[in-house]
């Protein structure tokens, strides 16, 4: 499903970024990937995305060489992928049905769709009675429900959490861990970056370890070994 075939990235300044990194993640796979900051875990995660473009090296999702899209191309892609960052990035003068609704809007749903869609990922991710609140109104564990609602109601193939429980308190993190098993079990790959070591040693799933932009560790069933 994604594969990194000898991906290297060097920066005009010649720090060296990635460093010939390879591994595949298979679909429903959930994956977690760890290092200490300057590792290259952004790095690789803008590659996926296609904000980046390797030195040397390929990306593909499925068949597809995601550095060889075109513009519109990308834009298309992207709409396989929902992403949900550290700072939540809600727009603060919609509530929570309208953030959602917005990033149907731009996949381009219908009113029906949206009108149907929006209360069962709420459901999914216990937010209902929060539907009509706005960002400020809520807690950071809340908001970032909310844009892990926003990230899966297009039904995306993989979703990618960078650092999402960065901001968080033990309680709400491990509320936000839980319902991206949830996404998962529903058959939907993860890729998490994180530096929770809990996070990490509670999920038991397969944990790939960088440093210094190499790839140092890669366990089908791993712990923090930072």
């Amino acid at each position: 499903m994604i594969l990194f075939d000898n991906v290297s990235k060097i920066y005009s300044d010649s720090s060296v970024a990635l460093e010939g990194i390879s591994f595949s993640v298979e679909p429903n796979e959930f994956v977690s990937i760890v290092g200490h900051s300057g590792a290259g875990k952004t790095t690789l995660i803008k590659m996926f995305l296609a904000e980046e473009k390797p030195t040397d090296g390929a990306v593909f999702f499925n068949d597809t060489n995601i550095q060889k899209l075109k513009k519109k191309e990308i834009n298309e892609f992207r709409r396989k992928v929902g992403t949900v960052f550290q700072d939540f990035r809600l727009l603060p003068n919609k509530t929570v049905y309208e953030n959602i609704a917005f990033a149907m809007e731009a996949a381009g749903r219908t009113d029906e769709e949206i009108e149907s869609d929006v209360p069962h990922v709420l459901e999914l991710v216990d937010l209902a009675k929060k539907i009509w609140n706005f960002p400020h109104e809520l807690s950071g564990g809340e908001q970032q429900r909310v844009a892990i609602a926003r990230a899966i109601v297009n039904q995306p193939d993989v979703v990618i959490a960078d650092e999402p429980t960065g901001n968080l308190d033990p309680m709400n993190t491990n509320d936000i861990v839980q319902i991206l098993k949830k996404i998962n079990d529903l058959g939907t790959t993860v890729i998490l970056t994180t530096h929770n070591k809990a996070v990490i040693d509670s999920l038991g799933k397969r944990v790939i370890t960088m440093e210094n932009g190499k790839i140092i560790r890669d366990d089908k069933k791993g712990k923090y070994m930072v």
